[in-house]
Order: structure tokens, then C-alpha cells, then sequence
């Protein structure tokens, strides 16, 4: 199965380990980043689509993409 996830969160070293830890575990970056502003909030917002190949595994709705 080809699974995607959508790493979201503040532009801060915590989002970058958690795109760097994902890429450790074998997901690949499926595009470039994106960026916007949240001006409630006051911070810059990021995101990441990565995307992993799990061979001879089924896909469900109920899989937790994190774990993998």
C-alpha cells in the first residue's frame, strides 16, 4: 500500500524533528512545504506532505499513519 500524511504545525524546531523523524522512517517528501500566516495566533504555520510505500499490507481507514 502507498500511504500520505500531512505533517502540520508551527514553523519551530518541533516541526522540523517531526518531518525529520518521519523521512528516519522511511517516508519521502511528496512536494514542497507550505506556509501561511495565522494571524490569530500570530505565528507561522507549515506544512508537509510525505508519502510511504508498506509493501504487503492492506490499507484500512483505521491504520495510525504516525505509527509508521
Amino acid at each position: 500500500m502507498k500511504l500520505y500524511r500531512m505533517i502540520t504545525g508551527p514553523d519551530d524546531n518541533e516541526f522540523c524533528h517531526r518531518v525529520s523523524k518521519a523521512l528516519s522512517n522511511g517516508w519521502e517528501l511528496a512536494g514542497s512545504a507550505s506556509l501561511t500566516f495565522d494571524a490569530v495566533r500570530g505565528r507561522t504555520m507549515c506544512g508537509q506532505p510525505v508519502i510511504k510505500d508498506v509493501p504487503d499490507e492492506d490499507y484500512s481507514p483505521d491504520l495510525k499513519l504516525g505509527d509508521y
